[in-house]
């Protein structure tokens, strides 16, 4: 029951017509929408958006939750045209404005208030401050709605054309506006499904915000399918849970966070299985320690975790399959999608072999068109066309991409480099260590020294910086790149995808004293 078609509305209308009874979306309320529901609502708020002056063309920016609406915002949205400026209700005013003001938007969209944060105000202030913005706060039900006898003719034809601004989390600058398509979009959805195996009546998780671009994938994904999307507006590892259980998910996702509180609610309770029709558990947005998807697929069943990677400007450019080999699945992010151009280039710019390490580069019908700010598009594609992401990995002689690292994220200690993922899976492995981050930080010696940043199990005394070289000089790390400093920490920052925000780490232990 396949859809091949990649305008997002006219996918809307094809499957509304293939399975209409069938259901799309169910919440942690217990609401339900059928296909047919989904496009009537969809339409019914592309008529109240059209009398509120949302028109083709426009630019508009919703920040809002993993609710039911919207999923069906985006959708009416695309019945009039609109190009869609998605962000994630973690942002506030002034990433949220920067982002309005480039795209040139006319219309925000936000939640009244949402987890203590008045989204109101915030928009309030932005549309102040920016010239010909409308702000809109809404509440779950109280999204605009009208006949939609009023409705303009839809345009057809513009699965090419600009749909999509996804900015990218700007962490240590502006975030960068990658422009996408439906037909990108689109590209991605189909590959995942095929990678994931996900067939009609199949029913994914859809538990990281839906305006990330991982989340706007399973959109197009559940209507190429079929399947049914159980949405969650904010993850919690207990209640979350329990909702996909009750639920009886097919792919629980969507990265390591996320299957380590699947792991812990299972063993709380090993009698009973959580997931009793698992297929496997979608991953990726994070490195996972070596040893969770045996733990996963022992314990929670199905075929375990099979992970991609990928990046906004080019999402999931890899994914391993669920017929993979196990060691595969647990040490790489499979193998390039269809259509992928996917290379590796070494620091003097000449092309890796088969198991060397290098830059990955990618040509892709998931790609981007370019970055809103085309002045960035010079630095992020090579000379022959080829995006380059800033990821290190290789790619072995089956084709498998394992990630080892990022340009960036590399700490040059005595002018000699330190992969921070290198150490971090080592460290994973330590049985009294539960998450870990490794960081560069100011060295008026060597330049930048590690800082090991962990958080540790309860049933055991602190780990030891001592204890910590040990472990990793008995693993075989040259000493050089065994830190220097160690940081125990309740829990590790990481942001709604499961990234381990490491800009946060840097600023808050960059001025704590060290002594060698």
């Amino acid at each position: 029951m396949g859809i091949e078609t990649t305008d997002l509305w006219k996918l809307v209308l094809e499957r509304a017509e293939l399975t209409p009874e069938s259901k799309m979306l169910v919440d942690e309320q217990e609401r339900r929408l059928t296909f047919l529901e989904y496009k009537i609502a969809s339409q019914q708020m592309a008529a109240g958006l059209y009398e509120l002056g949302v028109k083709e063309g426009d630019v508009v920016t919703w920040e809002l939750p993993t609710w039911i609406e919207t999923v069906v915002l985006s959708a009416a949205l695309s019945r009039l045209g609109a190009i869609q400026n998605p962000i994630i209700a973690i942002y506030r005013e002034r990433e949220v404005g920067f982002c309005v003001k480039q795209a040139n938007a006319s219309f925000l969209i936000t939640p009244k208030e949402y987890r203590g944060f008045n989204f109101e105000e915030m928009g309030s202030n932005i549309a102040a401050s920016t010239d010909q913005l409308t702000s809109l706060a809404v509440e779950p039900n109280d999204f605009p709605s009208a006949d939609p006898a009023i409705l303009p003719t839809y345009l057809e034809g513009k699965e090419n054309a600009l749909r999509w601004l996804c900015y990218t989390s700007g962490t240590t600058s502006d975030p960068k506006g990658a422009k996408h398509t439906d037909a990108s979009v689109a590209a991605i959805g189909k590959s995942m499904g095929e990678r994931l195996d996900v067939q009609f009546g199949d029913r994914p998780a859809l538990v990281f915000p839906f305006p990330h671009i991982g989340g706007l994938t399973w959109l197009f994904t559940a209507l190429q399918t079929g399947a049914t999307l159980i949405c969650d507006a904010a993850f919690d590892p207990v209640k979350t849970t329990e909702l996909l259980s009750r639920e009886d998910c097919t792919h629980p996702g969507a990265g390591t966070p996320f299957h380590m509180a699947y792991l812990n609610a299972q063993r709380a309770n090993p009698s009973k299985k959580l997931f009793p029709n698992v297929k496997n558990f979608p991953g990726g947005g994070a490195p996972k320690p070596v040893t969770l998807h045996t733990e996963v697929k022992a314990e929670l069943g199905g075929s375990g975790i099979v992970s991609g990677w990928g990046l906004t400007e080019a999402p999931i450019l890899s994914m391993g399959a669920d017929t993979d080999p196990d060691d595969k699945l647990a040490t790489s992010e499979g193998r390039a999608m269809p259509g992928v151009d996917l290379i590796t280039v070494k620091a003097d710019g000449s092309l890796a072999k088969s198991g060397e390490e290098g830059e990955l580069r990618a040509k892709a019908p998931q790609l981007m068109l370019g970055y809103l700010d085309a002045s960035l598009d010079k630095e992020a594609f090579d000379e022959n066309g080829y995006f380059r992401t800033g990821d290190l990995g290789i790619i072995d002689e089956d084709g498998y991409v394992v990630i080892s690292g990022r340009l960036k994220d590399v700490i040059i200690r005595h002018g000699e480099n330190i992969s921070a993922k290198e150490v971090e899976d080592l460290l994973f492995g330590h049985p009294q260590i539960v998450d870990v981050a490794v960081i560069g930080l100011p060295d008026t010696v060597t330049g930048e020294r590690a800082c090991a940043v962990v958080s540790t199990t309860e049933d055991h005394s602190p780990i030891t910086l001592s204890e910590l070289r040990t472990y990793l000089e008995n693993a075989g790390l040259r000493k050089n790149a065994i830190p220097e400093q160690l940081m125990i920490i309740d829990s590790i920052p990481r942001n709604p995808s499961g990234k381990v925000t490491k800009n946060v780490l840097q600023e808050q232990f960059k001025t704590v004293p060290f002594e060698r």
